[in-house]
């Protein structure tokens, strides 16, 4: 099997991202990515940077009494450096000064060194207290960023995770919002520290010197031509940079939890070639951005160097013709010099600020997402204290893209209580009725109600603490297994943890573990079986008082022995709750109260176990093994 190309990876990538804007795709939809490594990676363009920076300000702004602090200590810090500079005049017309004998001279530079070293000592102290200040803010406003960036995330609906990868999703919280961070910790402060101190250079050098200045200041269009032509191509750059840097993340993700499918189906060259190209990638968009970030700085410095030999030149000149003091020369070429440093300081920011604004608009992007029930409608709730499990579904239609349907008129009714089995081909439509049941997707007509009510007008969360789920892919939290059975009800007792993993017939296993209730789970439970993981994720539903409960081939990855081991448990799980099955084993639906046979998102054949059997149809095949389910 050959690997994709990098044209091929980024054109699925693109697709990718068209399906998430357009909020269409899902489980059991076109356009789903297949396991393991190779789903698409990538990222956009820079939309509104404008728009990035205001809201990029509205995280520091809200500390603004330390912001005041640091721009006073940014005040004091440029000033004694201007002001001890200037200090030096006089100092050095005196050394120059023949008039003056060698013991005043003395002494008077003894007198200007002690006033240099307190100025000086002011300005060591305000560097120390603005680095101080200033990093505590560029912390906390990163703190709330990866606040609300988590929060965004986790008020974003099912829809938004099955199209995104999971490394793509993880590479917010690291990358971006590590450069962000580093933006707002250095680069902000370089950048008003920078013109604070361009505008009292600026003022000290006219005071100085008005001709020498004029001159100075024409090499400025020089410095920002410069600059914006590297800039104009730096930030393409590293928005390209950030994108492959996501890219790479997802696919190491998706090839590190994917691992024993690529050993098992000897995909390990693929995923090299594969992540080769990936990689090769990342490093020409890395080697560019890096280049136009790194190339401004010397440039820059460049022209500088030019500009100071030209102002000392001319200055010289001034010294020997207009009378110009040789300690107004002196100080003047310094601030000839410090009046590009400022300048090359935020140039040489340019590659941390594109990055984090690339980073930042990637942030935003998943903040603005939006978000599960931004379309519902308070009014319309309906509030109730206890629901009893009565489910009616009549017409249901849907489909996780417009132009292909996967339920068509569905129609069925379950009474507290009742079992319900749905069987089927694989992608007939089973596991989506229960993602409806849920909403985690929203019908596309009929309607679904609950005790008469219809399914829109209670709270999702109201509507979820009454219906329990196990899945099909179990998940365990890190913690001990006391904490990961109560999170199927976070009040739940010590006590009523563990009759409920009595219940799943989980309690005897966890009893032998090694420390038995406490002990720890790490890694999705890697150290347990596949089954015993699956018992606990029972346990969880049992614990649950949910009036509803819905098995996703609860028992597709427990052994036929264990299977038989946690029958009685399961109908005890089942006893007094509408249940509502789907199993690929047609033995653990035969006491169903009702089999619903779907094929192609239609039910075809319905009744009990008996009635489907006398049918003859569909079920009275897959159950006698004339046909079998794909």
């Amino acid at each position: 099997m050959a690997g994709r190309n990098l044209e091929s990876l980024q054109k699925r990538y693109n697709k990718a991202a068209s399906a998430d804007r357009g909020g269409m795709r899902g489980p059991g939809g076109p356009g789903r990515r297949g396991p393991g490594p190779g789903g698409p990676r990538g990222g956009g363009k820079p939309k509104n940077t404008k728009q990035t920076i205001k809201r990029l300000v509205g995280y520091v702004a809200k500390y603004k009494f330390r912001l005041m602090l640091v721009g006073l200590c940014m005040l004091c810090s440029t000033a004694t450096s201007l002001v001890g500079g200037y200090i030096l005049r006089p100092v050095i017309n005196n050394a120059v000064d023949t008039s003056v004998s060698a013991a005043d001279r003395v002494a008077y530079l003894a007198q200007i060194l002690t006033i240099l070293a307190c100025v000086y000592l002011v300005g060591i102290i305000s560097n120390y207290v603005q680095a101080k200040i200033m990093l505590s803010v560029s912390q906390a406003a990163t703190e709330k960023i990866r606040n609300d960036l988590f929060v965004g995330l986790s008020k974003l609906p099912v829809r938004y995770f099955d199209s995104n990868n999971t490394g793509e999703i993880m590479s917010r919280f690291t990358n971006d919002v590590d450069n962000i961070d580093m933006m707002m910790n250095n680069s902000l402060t370089s950048l008003v520290s920078g013109t604070i101190s361009l505008i009292g250079t600026f003022v000290f050098m006219i005071c100085t010197n008005i001709w020498l200045t004029l001159i100075t200041v024409a090499f400025i269009p020089v410095f920002l031509k410069g600059g914006a032509f590297i800039a104009s191509r730096n930030g393409k750059y590293f928005t390209g940079q950030q994108a492959a840097l996501g890219a790479v993340n997802g696919y190491i993700e998706e090839a590190v939890t994917g691992q024993k499918v690529v050993k098992v189906f000897n995909h390990e060259e693929v995923c090299v070639e594969e992540f080769a190209l990936l990689n090769d990638d990342m490093r020409d968009k890395q080697f560019k951005a890096q280049f136009y970030g790194g190339v401004m700085g010397p440039i820059l410095g460049n022209i500088g160097q030019i500009a100071y030999a030209t102002t000392a030149g001319i200055g010289g000149l001034l010294c020997l013709h207009a009378g110009f003091d040789v300690g107004g020369l002196s100080i003047f070429v310094n601030y000839s010099r410090q009046f590009s440093m400022p300048i090359n300081m935020l140039t040489a920011q340019t590659s941390t600020i594109f990055a984090a604004l690339a980073g930042a608009e990637r942030v935003f992007a998943v903040m603005d997402a939006t978000p599960e029930g931004a379309d519902d409608r308070l009014e319309d709730k309906v509030e109730v204290e206890k629901i009893e499990g009565h489910v009616i579904l009549e017409d249901v239609s849907f489909g996780y893209v417009p132009e292909k349907t996967v339920l068509k008129n569905i129609s069925l009714y379950a009474k507290p209580g009742q079992k319900i089995a749905f069987v089927g081909s694989t992608g007939a439509g089973k596991t989506t009725i229960t993602n409806l049941l849920n909403r985690f997707y929203d019908i596309s007509s009929g309607k679904i109600t609950i005790d008469g009510i219809d399914l829109k007008s209670f709270d999702r969360d109201f509507l979820r603490k009454n219906i329990a789920m196990v899945l099909q892919d179990t998940h365990l939290f890190t913690g001990t297994v006391m904490e990961n059975i109560r999170y199927g009800r976070l009040d739940a007792t010590d006590e009523e943890v563990i009759a409920a993993a009595k219940t799943a017939s989980a309690h005897s296993f966890i009893m032998r573990l090694s420390d038995g209730y406490n002990t720890v789970l790490e890694g999705d439970g890697a150290n347990l079986s596949q089954g015993q993981r699956q018992l606990l994720n029972i346990a969880r539903a049992a614990l649950s008082k949910a009036p509803i409960l819905v098995l996703d081939e609860a028992t597709s990855s427990v052994d036929t022995r264990t299977e038989r081991h946690i029958e009685k448990g399961m109908d005890r799980l089942m006893q007094n709750r509408t249940t509502f099955v789907i199993a690929h084993r047609l033995s653990t639906v035969r006491n169903a109260n009702a089999i619903m046979v779907l094929e192609n998102g239609v039910i075809i054949e319905r009744g009990d176990h008996e009635d489907l059997l006398n049918q003859k149809g569909r079920y009275y095949e897959l159950y006698t093994g004339a046909v079998e389910l794909d």
